[in-house]
Formats: C-alpha cells, structure tokens, sequence
C-alpha cells in the first residue's frame, strides 16, 4: 500500500494526516501554535511557530505508523490564506507574519481603491480591497515599517513559507495567489498595473506554480528530524478554502460547500470567471486547474462558538455546551446573535461592526444563547446563499465540513436556514483531506482530482429541509438583516472607546 501526506496549517494548529490509496486516513496528529495580538485589531503569529510544529507534528506521525515509511510517496499542504511573511535578500523572515484575521489595514484598502479605482480592481483581481488580504497587509508595512520593506525581496503566504522550509524551493501557487489582491485572476500572472500604482517592485512576487505541481523533495535535514525519506514528493497545495472544496469534491459546476471553522464559508464551484458579482463575494482560482469559485465568508463562524464557549462555559466540553439546543425553538424565544465578534467580511466588508445579542430576556438560560449563537452563525452564512441565489446559481445540495458538520441538530439547521440538502460526509477531513487528494493526483494515483475524490469520499447522511421550519427560519433571515443595519452606527460610534 502506498501512501500520502496532508498538511492543513490552519490559524490555531498545523494538523497533518497520513491517507493511503483507498482515501482511509491511518494516522494524524494536530499540533498547536500561539496568536500574537499586541492591540485590538491586530492578529500575527510566528512564522518558524508554524515550522517547528509540522515538523514535530511530522516526526510524531511517522513514529506512530507501522508501516515502512518509503511507501509514502507525496506531500501536500493547504493554508490559511492572506497572511503576509516578508524575507530578505537570505531568505530571513523581517518580521512576524500579519495573518487573514487581522484589521488594521482600513487606510490601505482606501488607498487602493483611490489608486487603482474600484472597478479596476474588479476587473483585474475579481475582490474589491479588505483589510484581511495580502495587499493591504504589505501596504500597511510600507507606510508604517519602512526599515522593514527596504530589506523585504519576496513575500509568501503561510503555508508556501512552510513548504519552502521543507523543500528550500520557493513558490507560489494560484488558489492563494488570488486571495493576495496581487493576481490578475483571469491570465493568472502577478498584476505589474496593480504594483505601479501602488509603488510595490513586482520582483517582491514569488514564481507562480499549479497547486497539484511537483516542487521538488524535502531535504535531508528535514527527513533527518522526522524519519521521512527524501524522495518524498512535495507538491505545491492549495488555500485552506480550494483544499476545503477538493477534500468535499467541489469539484464540477452547481457544487457547493458549506465550511465551519475559524471562520465560515460557503463556496460554489465555477467554471469560468466570466460571472459578475460586482465584488460583493470572492472569486478565486481554485487549486483544480484553470477552474475558479465563488466564495462568502462569515470572519467569526466557529470562532463566535469557541468565543462563547470559553466566555461563558469553560467549565463543559463543546459537546456538553450543545447538548439540550433541541430543547429551544426556532428563534431562540425571541433572542437574536450576529457573529460579528471581530468584524464581518460578506456581505458587508465592515471592519467596525460587533457582534451583538438582541432580544434578551430574564427567562433565558444559557441554552437559548447556545441555540442564538448557532442560528446567527448559520444565518451569516446564509446571507452569501442569497447572492448566490440571486445571481442565478442553483444551490439545492451542499456538502457541510468543519464543525457544523459535527453536530445532527446543527446539520438540520443548515438545512432548514439555507432551504437544502445538506451531506454530511462519512470521513470528513475538510482542507487536510483536499491537500492529500493533491498529492495523490501529483503522484499519478489518479487521472483526475475528480477521479480521486470519486474513490476517497463517501456520503454517511443527507438532511432534508423541513418546510415547516425553512418558513420559521425566513421570517427570522428578515430580522437577523435588519441587525446589522439597526446597529452599524452605534458600533462606529463606539469605536473611540475600544482600546
């Protein structure tokens, strides 16, 4: 049996999983990391954090396989996308790396949209300019860090980092590319239009690569540390949200995926980027090639949970926490939550707006929060189903990962919110799954990543919405809308008082 590597570096912990050829994963390991955050706003890590614990993580896992460890053949990765890493001349990192989450770039994205123009930027990157992509984190550097950008010769996005410290190969692949407000998304070449008018040296930009591109091997001293051999195949990966959607086979038209972590997405596969959305949801390139999704993203989805959770019930496990939210109705007895704990990105592109609970009353218990803070997050998402909807697409299936996907009750109410069918699949992996589906088809297990994810997914269960409840669910869409726009300017106003 042979075998590959999936490495998902996501915002808390890098976790890596071992899949052989039949998609079965034998062994994973999750390894932790801190997040810097030195003022309100602010989100880094350090890089050599990330390093550190793959390749610990790495050493762990190949100690735990039984297996001869020259049948693995290939690793990939996925990666949170957007985080700036800046190097010198040596391939030294400047500083720590400002990551997705991070909002202190307002003043840079006005600054590209009065120097590139809006709809410029439209037509070249296909996203308007938000305070979580790359561009505005490197202009945010080089008016606020000089020092810093002289010596910077190349950027990298996270998970490139990691791979070019396994492999010493330096590059870049398109699914993340796209997310760095750099990419002419459409001849998949770094945008030079985009550089001259913001005073940015292209040659700053990294070689560009297909995400199922073989890269080179790891090198000695990295198998050395963790038991691997160096012919292990490297290939490039894709973004956490084109992984996502391969290891959920988001992979042919009318496909979408429904992704609960950190943050939330709901992502439709394209086959063109002839569609207009006018900026309102993300257009990448998918890390299948020459493909491209449509993407919404609620910034705090699984994070507004685990906020909750660690603010008002350390003492009980996630499970425990969810446990009695079948006891509530629909509409949590009039209680209302916006997961706009830091910021929102779809449909509003606010950096200001916070969360809030509307509707609290002196006989609700916890529970009631419990349910509101599901309802909120899954209403979040299903703001981007209606654009979808509204400009044409079809979504009648969706296919749901991450953690929404790990409760029954949670599962029927995306199915009841978004008015779908929602699969839960058997052995759901999420981005992880994707970045060793990548390498598999890198190895040549598979003619197509279509074909590999024919042989590695599996339905377990569909939940059907029930009518009753999507006509509950659409009176309460009405009122979660009118939120936001009930409470934006407060949130404005209370800006001056948040440290």
């Amino acid at each position: 049996m042979k075998y590959v590597i999936g490495i998902d570096l996501g915002t808390s912990a890098v976790k890596i999983m071992l899949v052989n050829q039949l998609g079965e994963v034998i062994e994973e390991v999750s390894k932790p990391y801190p997040l810097i955050q030195e003022k309100a706003g602010y989100s880094e890590q350090n890089p050599d954090d990330w390093v550190e614990q793959t390749i610990e993580g790495l050493s762990e896992l190949i100690k735990k396989f039984k297996g001869n460890p020259e049948a693995i053949e290939g690793l990939s990765f996925s990666g949170q996308m957007h985080g700036l890493i800046l190097m010198d001349e040596n391939n030294n990192v400047l500083r720590n790396a400002i990551l997705w989450n991070d909002t202190r770039t307002s003043e840079e994205c006005a600054e590209i949209h009065e120097k590139v123009g809006k709809e410029r930027l439209v037509e070249i990157t296909k996203n308007l300019a938000l305070e979580g992509f790359t561009l505005p984190k490197l202009l945010w550097v080089k008016n606020h860090e000089q020092n810093v950008i002289e010596k910077a010769k190349v950027f990298l996005l996270p998970k490139d980092y990691v791979r070019y410290r396994l492999t010493g190969q330096l590059h870049m692949e398109y699914s993340d590319a796209a997310g760095t407000l750099l990419l002419n998304v459409s001849e998949k070449a770094w945008s030079i239009e985009i550089c001259d008018k913001l005073g940015i040296n292209p040659t700053i930009c990294p070689p560009l690569v297909e995400s199922h591109e073989y890269v080179g091997n790891i090198t000695e001293e990295v198998a050395n540390a963790t038991g691997l051999s160096t012919t292990v195949k490297v290939f490039a990966g894709g973004a956490d949200n084109a992984c996502g959607a391969i290891g959920a086979g988001i992979l042919e038209d009318g496909k979408t995926l429904a992704s609960i972590g950190t943050s939330g997405v709901v992502l439709s596969y394209e086959t063109t980027d002839s569609k207009e959305f006018g900026g309102k949801v993300h257009y990448f390139n998918h890390a299948a090639k020459d493909v491209f999704y449509t993407m919404g993203v609620t910034l705090a989805a699984g994070y507004s949970l685990s906020w909750f959770k660690d603010t008002f019930a350390k003492d009980i496990s996630f499970e425990g926490l969810l446990a009695d939210i079948d006891t509530v109705p629909i509409g949590s007895e009039g209680l209302i939550f916006t997961p706009y704990i830091v910021g929102e990105r779809t449909p509003h592109v606010d950096a200001a707006i916070r969360g809030s609970f509307i509707g609290m009353d002196a006989s609700h218990e916890r529970k009631h929060f419990t349910r509101a803070v599901l309802e909120g997050i899954t209403l979040s998402l299903n703001e981007s189903v209606e654009i979808f909807r509204q400009n044409g697409k079809k979504i009648d299936t969706v296919i749901s990962i991450g953690g929404g996907a790990k409760n029954e009750s949670w599962l029927q109410m995306q199915a009841d919110i978004f008015n779908a069918n929602i699969v839960k699949l058997r052995s759901e992996q999420g981005p992880g799954m994707g970045a060793a589906m990548l390498a598999a088809y890198g190895c040549s297990w598979f003619q197509s990543l279509s074909e590999c994810a024919d042989e590695f997914l599996i339905t377990e269960k569909t939940y059907k919405p029930i009518p009753k409840h999507v006509q509950r669910y659409k009176e309460l869409f009405k009122i979660y809308k009118e939120v936001y726009m009930q409470t934006n300017g407060l949130n404005a106003e209370l800006m001056q008082f948040r440290s």
